[in-house]
């Protein structure tokens, strides 16, 4: 296990990515990473737009979870396409009785420019494969037990999921997760320095734990072979 400072420039353990990372909220809550809307609305940086945006999926995921994906789906977009069109008469009406021209009310973003560039299309899906190559490579490291210690984390950290697997449904674990990204960044932001001390210490237990393993586990306890040459030759 790494600590903070040892986590790469990515916020990611260079030596143990996915067991490391787990314990290091850097790899997690990088606010820069983010694209700015984006950041904008996970940190609560106009609360009001966040809330909307919170509130609107929390209820659609709600709905999801006791209605077919179809119904909710059509009726939401029923629902915005009234809204939409009562909204485009009122404001032709109005114009009409002022005598103005105000021109079309969704004008901005009809203009919106949504299409996507080759560049970024392909930026996306290069990052997009490098974190896939990493994602594999490292899950055929711990199961095919490159490393003992670190198989028997993983094997730990698959036993804690049975469990959550058998309390919650799918559906309630994604409307968890869209709690905890609205929620957890900004907590962590408030509150850093404490629960990086915390983490800290949690961490280096589990550290002091992990090299008692791997002193009992021969196997598991890999020596360099210039420090083993060196051995020998003492």
């Amino acid at each position: 296990m790494c600590t903070i400072g040892e986590a790469g420039q990515n916020g990611v353990c260079k030596q143990r990515p996915l067991i490391c990372s787990i314990l290091d909220p850097n790899a997690w809550f990088k606010p820069e990473r983010l694209h700015p809307l984006v950041e904008s609305l996970i940190y609560w940086r106009d609360v009001k737009k966040s809330g909307i945006v919170f509130g609107a999926g929390l209820i659609t995921l709600v709905a999801i979870s006791c209605f077919s994906v179809i119904s909710v789906f059509a009726y939401l977009s029923l629902l915005t396409l009234i809204g939409t069109v009562a909204f485009r008469i009122y404001k032709s009406v109005t114009q009409a009785v002022q005598k103005t021209n105000d021109g079309h009310p969704f004008k901005e973003y009809l203009e919106l420019d949504l299409t996507l560039s080759q560049e970024k299309v392909q930026h996306i899906a290069g990052v997009a494969v490098a974190h896939i190559n990493g994602f594999t490579a490292e899950l055929r490291r711990l199961f095919l037990v490159e490393d003992i210690v670190d198989s028997i984390k993983f094997g730990v950290i698959l036993w804690v999921f049975t469990y959550i697997g058998a309390w919650f449904n799918g559906m309630t674990l994604v409307i968890l997760a869209f709690v905890s990204l609205f929620t957890l960044p900004k907590v962590y932001e408030n509150n850093k320095q404490s629960i990086d001390t915390y983490l800290d210490l949690v961490r280096n237990k589990l550290t002091e734990i992990t090299d008692k393993i791997r002193v009992a586990l021969p196997i598991g306890n890999k020596k360099p072979v210039a420090a083993a040459e060196s051995e020998k030759d003492k």
